[in-house]
């Protein structure tokens, strides 16, 4: 049952970490630049859902399932994510080459994974399900978390680091049209968000 519960734990961790979404392109878009600032952003990420988690497990997010309070918070992380997509937009000339890494750059996309993610509304409803899917199947719940956020770390350490690596075989012009694709599909999530929540 132990290892059942790290292993099951481990691919809910795939499921949350892997599929395209706004995080996964950010991450994407500055491991072409820096890559400590690629796993920044995730670092902020996981930060977020285990803040999430951890209100979820106590019963102190109720408030989230009050129409108006999702509506603020998809609102609030749809301007924050089309901000996000101007800021990509902006810099798509930016060359790919290596640059000197500051440690307030490090702090800011620290910031912008972990402000994203909490401004999320479906992080929440998420994190919700994985807390009743473990208690469903009567996982070992430690187990099940440890094996959780292995995976997520290794996807945010393991992904930018296969893109920064293999830099050196993309053009600086097929970088910018990355960062004008990246920029477009953050600025979809963004409206995606809002429309869901305040027209469904």
């Amino acid at each position: 049952m132990s290892l059942n519960s790290f292993i099951e734990g481990f691919i809910l961790g795939i499921g949350a970490a892997v599929p395209l979404g706004p995080i996964n392109v950010l991450i994407m878009s500055y491991a072409l630049r820096s890559y400590p600032e690629a796993v920044a952003i995730g670092a902020g990420a996981m930060s977020a859902d285990i803040t999430y988690l951890t209100l979820v497990s106590l019963g102190f997010i109720w408030f989230m399932k009050i129409k108006m309070v999702s509506i603020i918070f998809s609102i609030a992380g749809g301007v924050f994510l089309l901000y996000l997509a101007w800021l990509i937009f902006k810099d798509r000339k930016k060359p790919i080459k290596s640059q000197k890494i500051e440690k307030s750059s490090i702090i800011k996309n620290y910031l912008k994974g972990l402000s994203l993610t909490l401004l999320n509304p479906y992080t929440v409803l998420f994190w919700m399900s994985v807390s009743a899917y473990i208690s469903s199947k009567h996982l070992d719940i430690k187990l099940a978390i440890l094996g959780l956020f292995s995976s997520i770390v290794l996807w945010i350490s393991l992904m930018p680091l296969a893109i920064y690596k293999s830099k050196h075989l993309i053009s600086q012009k097929v970088a910018e049209s990355f960062s004008i694709v990246s920029s477009l599909i953050l600025a979809f999530f963004a409206l995606s968000m809002v429309w869901s929540r305040i027209f469904r």
